[in-house]
């Protein structure tokens, strides 16, 4: 046999034994097991979901929000039903609705939920990412890691820039 066909050999047999490795396990889902984390460092196909061009703006106390866009890399629905950062204690997944300069904001029922291999863009005046009673001043340049958490369990690990930002002029007052 050529050392091209035993190398190519090889490379298949390799390449099967890491796909195998990363299939899902029913056994340990139905056992209560909880999903793996997916680092915003690994490579983005890997990923069910990833946060493009992912911001915070910039806040001293109190609220803010972060925005950008969740982008869908399965072929599948996929679904945030909630965040967490190190950074806020309650975190909350918003939506603005309303008409004729009567908006209202609240908190998104179901989540955001992003088509199969579609996108949501998170924007001021639209769906965003709600951070409340901050730990910390959140300043111009720094970083906010936030972890997505799925519908199916899994769990997102991503970081959004901190930025300046005078558009929108939103109030973040308690009862919004």
């Amino acid at each position: 046999m050529s050392s091209r066909l035993v190398t190519l050999f090889a490379a298949l047999a390799f390449g099967s034994a890491a796909l195998t490795g990363c299939g899902s396990d029913d056994t340990s889902a139905k056992e209560g097991s909880t999903a793996p984390s997916v680092s915003a460092s690994e490579s983005s196909a890997a990923a069910p979901l990833t946060f493009e061009n992912a911001w915070v703006k910039a806040a001293e106390k109190g609220m803010t929000a972060a925005f950008g866009t969740l982008v869908n890399t399965t072929g599948a629905e996929v679904t945030v039903v909630s965040a967490t950062t190190p950074v806020s204690p309650m975190v909350e997944l918003h939506e603005v609705t309303g008409t004729g300069g009567q908006t209202e904001m609240k908190e998104k029922d179901g989540g955001f939920a992003i088509p199969a291999g579609g996108r949501l863009e998170l924007k001021s005046g639209g769906y965003h990412i709600m951070l409340m009673g901050l730990k910390e001043k959140l300043e111009p340049g720094g970083e906010v890691a936030f972890t997505l958490n799925l519908k199916d369990g899994t769990k997102v690990d991503v970081t959004a820039v901190v930025k300046s930002f005078k558009g929108g002029n939103e109030t973040y007052a308690p009862g919004h």
